[in-house]
């Protein structure tokens, strides 16, 4: 039962033996889902969302701008819906791992993901993060970095385009409906040999034609785009940057082979997001993060009363306020000199 979480502590200053003994104890603790709970979180999100669904497209005709208006709270409700689809991709929701699966499949229809290919691209992510020697390159621009070194030796014109891709309007704002309405239709970055998780890509787009072709028909093509197409933009900028937020901001630590750790980067690489309660509750608790990696077995919904009851045992973690986490996607690049993210703006000419 201990040896997982034992393998994520063991990093901890030595002499610090019962320090570790109660994380241990602690995350242990909360690790296990609680079905009652889960029943629930799934009652007050699927319920309110697809009661929103439905309002919207009873109100085009009436009033096609209070049925936009209702994108917002829906956006929201598909983030947190992505959250439960990313507690089943850890096994974290349900004791059952075919429960898991099959909620995790279903949630990735309402989420425009492969359940199974994105799963799978997240355990490697779980597996290296903020590890400048095991960044994988690839079309996530969210969860990687250059270093300053790395960025000084591109050519002028691969500066540009890399700092393009990297500037708000793009990254934060058209990228993100990019990626989950045409990128996740296509396994653009996986690998050959995982044969299940691209299949899942087009079992994922035969479910998806099936279910908007009828839509479609049953509704008509400018209703179902008036609703679907808002409340997915408004989701996808609002998910990617909760995620770009995660493990790129002032004052994360990243960190090489030999001094990588589990238990450091999570405490030290993964950022603790304090949101509005609202929001939060939307992110379901996912600003929890420094949790989240030092644990992810633990819930969702168990990740804050975790945080609170280990707070003593986890000091200096790297906790933002939103005004800061509204800054952070900026932090593009790594200083292995100074070792700390900077902005592009913070460098001087070579």
């Amino acid at each position: 039962m201990f040896s997982g979480i034992s393998s994520r502590v063991q990093a901890l200053p030595a002499g610090a033996e019962a320090q570790q003994h109660d994380l241990r104890v602690v995350l242990a603790a909360h690790q296990a889902p609680v079905l009652r709970r889960s029943l629930g979180q799934m009652a007050t999100t699927f319920l309110p969302f697809f009661a929103l669904i439905a309002a919207m497209y009873a109100l085009i005709d009436i009033s096609p701008w209070l049925s936009l208006a209702l994108a917002v709270p829906a956006a929201g409700l598909i983030v947190r819906i992505f959250i439960i689809q990313h507690d089943c991709g850890h096994g974290a929701f349900f004791r059952s791992r075919a429960a898991n699966e099959w909620l995790g499949r279903f949630c990735g229809l309402i989420t425009l993901t492969p359940y199974a290919n994105w799963r799978r691209q997240h355990a490697n992510h779980h597996a290296m993060w903020n590890n400048l020697d095991h960044r994988r390159s690839g079309a996530d621009i969210y969860s990687t970095c250059l270093t300053v070194a790395e960025y000084r030796a591109l050519s002028p014109l691969q500066r540009w385009g890399h700092r393009a891709m990297r500037h708000p309007l793009i990254a934060q704002l058209l990228l993100p409906p990019l990626v989950f309405i045409l990128l996740y239709r296509i396994p653009f970055d996986t690998p050959a040999a995982w044969r299940h998780e691209r299949a899942s890509v087009f079992v994922t787009d035969i479910a998806l034609a099936v279910l908007f072709t009828s839509l479609v028909l049953l509704l008509g093509a400018g209703p179902v785009a008036l609703v679907q197409l808002p409340t997915m933009v408004i989701a996808s900028i609002f998910g990617v940057w909760l995620f770009s937020v995660q493990h790129r901001f002032e004052g994360v630590v990243w960190s090489r082979e030999e001094s990588w750790s589990a238990t450091d980067a999570a405490l030290l690489g993964s950022s603790h997001l304090q949101l509005p309660r609202i929001l939060q509750w939307f992110s379901g608790n996912i600003g929890f993060h420094h949790i989240h990696h030092l644990m992810p077995r633990v819930p969702n919904y168990r990740l804050e009363e975790c945080h609170r009851a280990c707070a003593s045992l986890v000091p200096g973690t790297k906790s933002l306020t939103l005004r800061r986490a509204l800054k952070a996607p900026a932090y593009a690049l790594w200083d292995d000199e100074a070792a700390r993210m900077v902005r592009f703006s913070d460098l001087r000419p070579a």
